[in-house]
């Protein structure tokens, strides 16, 4: 089992914003076949306005199929030009999850 979290520097002011987009973008990953178990996470420390959307995987596998799966889908592709101009930087972390 795998987790990947996709951490955003979001632009000063625009939390709110993206956590509204971020609940659309779940529904979409749902109906494309994935997003089941995804979650957002936002600051409490560090730098202000960070984003993370975290999702578990069983495999690095399952990962790529569902990744091709959503943002194949027209939908996505609409949500995600509404989302880039909210985001400063962002970075992509993978786990294996130990227990």
């Amino acid at each position: 089992m795998i987790v990947v979290r996709n951490v955003f520097r979001l632009k000063f002011g625009k939390a709110k914003d993206a956590l509204a987009l971020w609940k659309e973008g779940r529904e979409i990953a749902r109906r494309t076949g994935s997003g089941g178990n995804m979650k957002a996470m936002t600051d409490l420390v560090g730098p202000f306005y960070t984003l993370v959307m975290e999702e578990e995987y069983p495999s690095l596998s399952d990962m790529e199929r569902e990744m091709q799966s959503e943002t194949g889908a027209e939908e996505w592709k609409g949500w995600y030009q509404k989302f880039v101009p909210l985001v400063e930087s962002g970075y992509r972390e993978v786990f294996t999850i130990v227990e």
